[in-house]
């Protein structure tokens, strides 16, 4: 536990990612990577010199077969208010307009409604569990597919919305998430989406696991690199 949330108060500290007072709500789909920010964020509250307040927020998809029981639990124990917001998303996408690339809007609807839903409940600072590999994996996609060099931003506020977007867990590798989540035996909701594990995503993750074996360290270099560049947003304040 004191690894992952060392881990994370160094990246809101480089980041300036905090304020004091702020109203801070975790994005919880049910995985892994959220499950375990909640987690550490619900422990660094305790300690980290700027007070915040802390919530947490599913998105229901309208997808079968998901139950976020475990979550509602966990979020009980930790003392953290927890919000379900029902949407209907995965008709939408998969039913009513049968997307070809069902991702891209996807992400941009979830986007959306998520900033909505914190905004109805006087929250405008959004938290989101994306890690160091899912950085350089964004970075690789965004290079291949779009012929640009790019990634989202540690902080990031959307001016239509007024929310700020914070990722607390980008110095952390996704197998110290996955062993933490074990470790701490967290629950885990599954995902249902059909297109889980079918994405251009897991390409990109399947492309770097292969380079990966010639290049150690891939991920980590990737992630330095644009830093070190750096790109739009990545610059540490000082």
């Amino acid at each position: 536990m004191s690894d992952i949330t060392g881990t994370v108060r160094r990246c809101i500290q480089d980041y300036d990612m905090i304020k004091e007072g702020d109203k801070i709500a975790v994005g919880v789909s049910g995985g892994k990577d959220s499950v375990a920010l909640l987690m550490a964020m619900a422990r660094l509250r305790s300690y980290y010199p700027k007070k915040f307040e802390l919530m947490a927020i599913t998105l229901s998809m309208g997808l079968p077969n998901m139950d976020f029981t475990p979550i509602r639990t966990l979020c009980r124990e930790l003392d953290v208010p927890y919000v379900v917001k029902e949407t209907q998303i995965a008709q939408i996408i998969f039913e009513a307009r049968q997307e070809k690339n069902p991702c891209a809007l996807c992400s941009k609807m979830r986007r959306g409604a998520l900033n909505d839903a914190i905004k109805e409940i006087g929250v405008s600072t959004l938290a989101l569990g994306h890690h160091m590999d899912d950085a350089a994996e964004t970075f690789v996609m965004n290079l291949l597919y779009e012929g640009r060099i790019g990634c989202f931003e540690p902080v990031t506020y959307m001016s239509r919305s007024g929310v700020t977007q914070i990722r607390p867990m980008l110095y952390c590798r996704e197998m110290d998430v996955t062993g933490f989540v074990r470790q701490e035996k967290l629950p885990v909701v599954e995902s249902t989406c059909p297109m889980d594990k079918h994405s251009r995503r897991e390409d990109t993750k399947k492309l770097l696991s292969q380079l990966a074996r010639q290049f150690p360290d891939l991920r980590t270099k990737i992630f330095g690199a644009m830093q070190r560049l750096p790109l739009k947003g990545w610059e540490r304040p000082e």
